[in-house]
Parts: structure tokens; C-alpha cells; sequence
């Protein structure tokens, strides 16, 4: 059964002004009203509504859509919030859908033979050009490494090589998960990220790239990458349609990846070398054909945004977001076809409702305005926080910081929380605060590897300056320590992560460590709202001069 919250005792959460001490006047008691409206039984009742089968996993375009932005809307308007966007409650979000279906079979032909991939199986491809049927023949395959330009590090996979007309076959992850003295070592960098490695491969005027799928540098199994390709997939609209992408992008399973290094003649320790500087891309010696019929569909997707104005400075904001979207209706696994995203990212968007109840019971307005941002897309590549970022409802220069919440733990309290890209802002310091009135500390990510830090919504307003913290639930459990949390996380990762499995389970879920979780980032951004100051990024962040700049 789902477990009472414990409220908290023995501590000093206190909502402060500022990080100095000040008057009774101007802290908030642990039983008050707005720190007792983040409670477990309010977050049962969001998440039964937000992850049941009615919304039909909430993918965009599609009624579950509808459904979901209007119940949100309802939801902000009975709080008592004001629309987050001038008189509206919703951002129009022009995106484009597409409808991927390669040939069944991807064959690899070199002089010594062929080598047959079948589709979901063995690869994945799709394209983002708005044609309806796109081809490349022939197309000659080179090994590119990790396909990474980056001169901050010294590298650049790309030198010395022309990819036009050609299909470049590169690997997940960046240097620094084999070599901790390259890059940022085991905390993976953008580069790392298989949108960016999309993206250069479009800069460099490739035909095509094929990304090797390996579970732990990518730190999902092949299951997530074939859910996710299986289904239609959405872009934001741009003038060109999507024409300065390459022809074809997709996944090859590790193994294939192998058989056709050895169809080339190589060895699989071109990978390993591929893994050291001065690595030189290899033509492989293979070529590929490979013809995608698509269907189009252009439409508007929604961004839902509410807000508490501020009592002292209502022109700057501080912004809490939770992506609303999943992944809808796809293959059937278990008997199950409805990608609720009962974790993913239901937990994180009715979080966000229990913060927005909370601010609307302060007994006094925080000193600037809290907006609540609902970003749709996500699961798409970050779709609605990108468009967000690029048509901002406050001026950026007047963004104070973005607190972001996606997949809350579900297994109790913990005595940490997990900050994602640990050193880029002193937002962490700030929350170190609050966790030590809690009795809590804040670590680094547990398995830094995994990049979170680039992939979720928070992302796209670090890309453009504005300081931005993501935190996950802690892993050293209260009653059942460390090694019991990790396992928790690992499990999830690998049974129901991006599956029709993630659903809300009231027999095994545990709401309090989210309840505390909550409260923690309500005290983080009350402190921030009455402060004067802006939160800044650390040195060594790759945010910071962006910052700076504006």
C-alpha cells in the first residue's frame, strides 16, 4: 500500500528570505499550511488521474493530448493560478510528425559478402526530412569513432574526412566513459548525446549515420531505442523541412555492429582504438541502400504554463517544469499496448501540482513570480523546453533559474538527493541548504555515465543561460540503504523504463520520499524568490558564458 507521509520533525525547515537567517515573520513552520499541501494522498489523486489508461500515454497529437493539457489547465485554474502566458494557460508549439517505415531488411554489401539487418530487430532508421519517400543508394559506410567535434577537448572525429554522399557509423557515449582523463571522465558531456551526434553528422553533410547501441554506455537496452522508433516520431516545424538533415538517421544493435566490422575486415578493436585521441576514421568498405516511406502530418502541440505573480518583483521568474508527455499507444508487451509513463514522467507533472498548491497557501507572496511550465514533447527530443527557450514567455535576462522534475523516485525516503550534472550551478548550493534542514545531503548522480543532465527539459534553458538545477530522488534508502536504492533504479531502468510496465502500482510504490522531495525544491524556491540576486553557474560550467553574455 502507498505509505502515510511522516511530516517532518526534529529539523529547522524553514522558508527563508534570503540564506542568512532572518525573523520569525519571515519563515514558514513545518506544519504549515503550504508545507502540508505536498502530501502523498494529493499526489495518489494527480497520479491516478495523469498515468491512467484514459489519456492513452499522453502522446502528442492524439486525443490523450487533449486530455491531458485540459486537466491541467482545470487543475490551475481551481488553484486559483493565473495563465502562464499572457491571458492563456497554453503555448502553441508548431511540430510535425512523421511516420518512419523503412524496408524490413538493411543490407550491408562489401567485396567479401553481404550482411542482412532486420528492422526493430537489428536496426532502427527514420528521417526528418518532410518527403514521402526518401532513398540513399549505395552509400558508401565510414567509421567516424564517437562522431564528436570538440575542440574545448581537442578532438574532432571529422578532421581530414569528406562524408558527403556517405552514411557514417559512430558509437554512443563520449570519450570519457573509457578514459576518465578525457572529457569530463564518466560525466558525460552533450557529446555524448545521441541528438547531438544526429546533429553533426547534418553539419558535416553526411547522408546517413547509424549509432551502435551499447546498453551500458547508452545506459538503456535495445527494448527503449525499439519503443521508441517503432512509434511515429515528432520535430519542431522549420522552414526548410527538415531539409539540412541528413537523408537517414538510426540505431544498429552492438552485435550487428560487430558482424559488420568483420564483414570490413576489422577487427572489434577498432572500437577500443576509436576510444584513444588521434583516432582517424576508417572507410569501411561497405556500402548501403535503404528506401523509408513516411507519412506527414503537420500540427500544434501544447505547452501548459501557470503562474503565481510575484509581490515584489513580478517581472522575474523562477520556473519549476515537469514534461507531460509519454509515448502513447505502441507495440504490445505483456499483454499491454498503453505507454502510461506512470514514472515518466506522471510523477514529475504532479509534483508540480503539488508545488503550485503550496504557493498558493504561503501566507504571504513570494517576492518574485513562480511559473509552472508543463513542456510537452519531451520524449521527442526535448521538443517543448526547445521552443520554449527559442519564444520565452519572461525575457531570459529576467529568468532566475529552472528547477526541473522528471521521473521522482517511488521508493521511499532517502537520506540524499541526487543533483544531475553536479558543479554547473550554485542552484545545487541552494539546495544543499535545504536538504540539510531535512537532514538529507545532496550527491553527485550515482551512474554519471547516463548523461542526465542532457536529457531532459532543464537542458534547453542551461542552453541558453539561464541557470538550471535537476534533481532525482536519492538512492541510499531510509530503511533499506544504499545498495537496496541502487537496485531499485537499475530495475526500473531495465524492466519498465520507456515500457507499457512503467504504471502507478499502489501495492510496492512508496510516495514519501517524493513528498520530501517536493518540499525540498518548494524551499529551495521560496529562499530564491525573496533573494535579491541571481543564482550563477560555476566555473568550469559550459553555461556560464552564456550567462554572462546576456
Amino acid at each position: 500500500m502507498i505509505k502515510k507521509t511522516i511530516l517532518l520533525s526534529g529539523c529547522a525547515f524553514l522558508l527563508l528570505g534570503s540564506c542568512k537567517q532572518t525573523s520569525e515573520k519571515d519563515s514558514i513552520s513545518p506544519d504549515s499550511l503550504s508545507v502540508k499541501a505536498i502530501n502523498d494522498a494529493s499526489l495518489s489523486q494527480y497520479l491516478s488521474v495523469i498515468a491512467a489508461d484514459s489519456l492513452a500515454g499522453r502522446k502528442p497529437f492524439t486525443s490523450g493530448e487533449t486530455k491531458t493539457i485540459n486537466y491541467l489547465k482545470n487543475e490551475f485554474e481551481k488553484l486559483g493560478l493565473e495563465p502562464g502566458n499572457r491571458d492563456s494557460y497554453f503555448q502553441e508549439v508548431p511540430m510535425v510528425e512523421i511516420k518512419s517505415v523503412p524496408e524490413a531488411k538493411m543490407v550491408i554489401k562489401g567485396q567479401s559478402g553481404s550482411l542482412d539487418l532486420t528492422y526493430l530487430t537489428d536496426f532502427v532508421a527514420g528521417s526528418r526530412r518532410l518527403k514521402d519517400q526518401v532513398n540513399i543508394t549505395n552509400s558508401p559506410l565510414v567509421f567516424a569513432g564517437f562522431g564528436i567535434v570538440a575542440p574545448e577537448y581537442g578532438w574532432n572525429d571529422y578532421k581530414d574526412l569528406d562524408v558527403k554522399g556517405k552514411t557514417v557509423v559512430v558509437m554512443i557515449n563520449d570519450p570519457g566513459f573509457a578514459d576518465a582523463t578525457l572529457f569530463k571522465g564518466k560525466n558525460m558531456t552533450y557529446y555524448g548525446r545521441w541528438t547531438y551526434k544526429f546533429e553533426e553528422a547534418s553539419r558535416q553533410g553526411a547522408t546517413g549515420i547509424l549509432i551502435i547501441h551499447d546498453t551500458e554506455p547508452a545506459a538503456y537496452p535495445w527494448s527503449v531505442v525499439r519503443s521508441g522508433w517503432s512509434k511515429s516520431k515528432l520535430n519542431l516545424q522549420s522552414e526548410d523541412n527538415g531539409m539540412n538533415r541528413t537523408v537517414v538517421e538510426g540505431w544498429i544493435s552492438l552485435d550487428k555492429a560487430k558482424a559488420l566490422f568483420k564483414l570490413a575486415g576489422q577487427s572489434d578493436g577498432l572500437m577500443e582504438s576509436a576510444k584513444k585521441k588521434g583516432f582517424k576514421a576508417v572507410d569501411l568498405g561497405l556500402t548501403t541502400s535503404l528506401t523509408i516511406e513516411n507519412k506527414i502530418k503537420k500540427s500544434l502541440s501544447y505547452n501548459v504554463l501557470a503562474k503565481v505573480s510575484g509581490d515584489k518583483h513580478k517581472d522575474e521568474a523562477i520556473i519549476y517544469s515537469a514534461h507531460w508527455d509519454h509515448l502513447g499507444i505502441g507495440e504490445k508487451v505483456k499483454g499491454d499496448s498503453i505507454y502510461n509513463g506512470a514514472v515518466d514522467n506522471a510523477t514529475g507533472v504532479a509534483s508540480l501540482l503539488e508545488l503550485a498548491t503550496a504557493f498558493k497557501k504561503l501566507p504571504k507572496k513570494p517576492g518574485r513570480t513562480i511559473l509552472f511550465i508543463s513542456y510537452t514533447a519531451e520524449e521527442q527530443g526535448l521538443l517543448g523546453s526547445e521552443y520554449y527557450a527559442k519564444h520565452p514567455v519572461f525575457p531570459l535576462v529576467k529568468t532566475v533559474a529552472n528547477i526541473n522534475m522528471d521521473m521522482m523516485g517511488i521508493a521511499g525516503k532517502t537520506k540524499d538527493i541526487v543533483v544531475y550534472g553536479f558543479g554547473q550551478s550554485e542552484l545545487e548550493d541552494y539546495a544543499s541548504t535545504s536538504a540539510k534542514k531535512q537532514g538529507r545531503v545532496v550527491v553527485p548522480d550515482p551512474v554519471p555515465s547516463s548523461g542526465l543532465y542532457y536529457r531532459s527539459d532543464h537542458f534547453n534553458l542551461a542552453k541558453v543561460g539561464v541557470p538550471s538545477l535537476f534533481t532525482g530522488s536519492g538512492v541510499d534508502n531510509v530503511k533499506n540503504g544504499r545498495a537496496w536504492g541502487l537496485k531499485q533504479v537499475a530495475d526500473f531502468t531495465k524492466f519498465r523504463y520507456h515500457s507499457p510496465q512503467d504504471n502507478v502500482d499502489a501495492n510496492t510504490w512508496d510516495l514519501s520520499g517524493i513528498v520530501e522531495d517536493v518540499r525540498l525544491v518548494f524551499d529551495l524556491g521560496y529562499r530564491l524568490s525573496n533573494e535579491a540576486s541571481y543564482p550563477k553557474w560555476k566555473e568550469g560550467s559550459e553555461f556560464k558564458s552564456i550567462r554572462e553574455k546576456k
